[in-house]
């Protein structure tokens, strides 16, 4: 079956086109995004087609998730763009609410997952993840697909969000989809646009630095010398500040002292004004 490719505006319509296809025996993949699309967020499109029969994405850079002092106002946008894009993954259903849509006025409620949002970005970013929460069951709760879809990139996230959703009983599965890197191993992201092209060949530290602690790891190398390996890579790269380097419980994010199965490496660096992140199962 092929469908038109639409978009829709308020959680209404959102609702009400998902649960058209799902009445005729279609299963629906959903996948949020905040837009600046790159092979990333089409992965997850295409890894929500094996799952589904139809596919419905969302652009909402959401302003509860970003600091007093982080890149809202320069945070790429091209709706235009995205659909394209999306067009070519064969998404045919775009939801792409105003901020007055999602945050109408006497908005008063938000969603927090214990403990996990204090772990990691937590600590530099307070009320990032609460943020995040916060449109994540909204949309959810609108689209009420069958599955949704992330990005390992951002781990804690994930973990995050599938807490959540297990939590509230929303009825959707989680599916979290490998991490999409470029040829010479950098992590997709929205944000590597900000990166000039000496900064670009130096973030190159950053993969390199999780793979090189792996291995020494799953050699026996004890933690705390593994991870100071990495820490002093990314250093002699030039990375402005390191948030974190550190070995992780894959579910809860409780840093670990040796490795376990579920164990993960991760990682936060600032390359000039950019902060990336990035993470290896370990």
């Amino acid at each position: 079956m092929t469908d038109a490719f639409r978009i829709v505006r308020t959680p209404a319509a959102l609702t009400a086109a998902i649960a058209a296809w799902q009445r005729a025996g279609r299963r629906v993949a959903f996948v949020p995004t905040m837009g600046a699309l790159h092979d990333g967020h089409l992965a997850l499109v295409r890894l929500g087609l094996q799952h589904a029969d139809a596919c419905a994405a969302s652009i909402f850079v959401n302003p509860k998730q970003f600091g007093p002092t982080e890149d809202l106002d320069r945070y790429p946008r091209d709706e235009a763009g995205d659909v394209e894009k999306l067009k070519g993954a064969g998404c045919t259903l775009l939801y792409a609410p105003s901020v007055a849509t999602m945050y109408p006025p006497g908005f008063a409620s938000h969603v927090r997952v214990a403990g996990l949002p204090d772990a990691l970005c937590g600590r530099v970013r307070p009320g990032h993840f609460d943020g995040v929460a916060t449109v994540v069951a909204k949309l959810l709760a609108a689209a009420r697909a069958d599955v949704a879809v992330f990005g390992e990139k951002d781990w804690q996230q994930l973990a995050i969000i599938r807490r959540m959703a297990a939590d509230l009983d929303l009825g959707t599965q989680i599916i979290g989809c490998p991490i999409v890197r470029d040829a010479d191993g950098l992590a997709l992201s929205s944000r590597n646009a900000y990166l000039s092209a000496d900064e670009r060949a130096r973030a190159l530290a950053l993969p390199r630095a999780l793979a090189d602690a792996r291995t020494a790891l799953l050699d026996g190398l004890p933690v705390a010398p593994a991870l100071a390996m990495g820490l002093k890579s990314l250093k002699a790269a030039g990375f402005a500040r390191t948030d974190y380097f550190e070995l992780v419980d894959g579910a809860t994010l409780a840093s670990l002292g040796a490795v376990q199965p579920g164990a993960r490496l991760m990682a936060a660096a600032v390359m000039g004004t950019t902060r990336l992140i990035d993470n290896l199962a370990v």
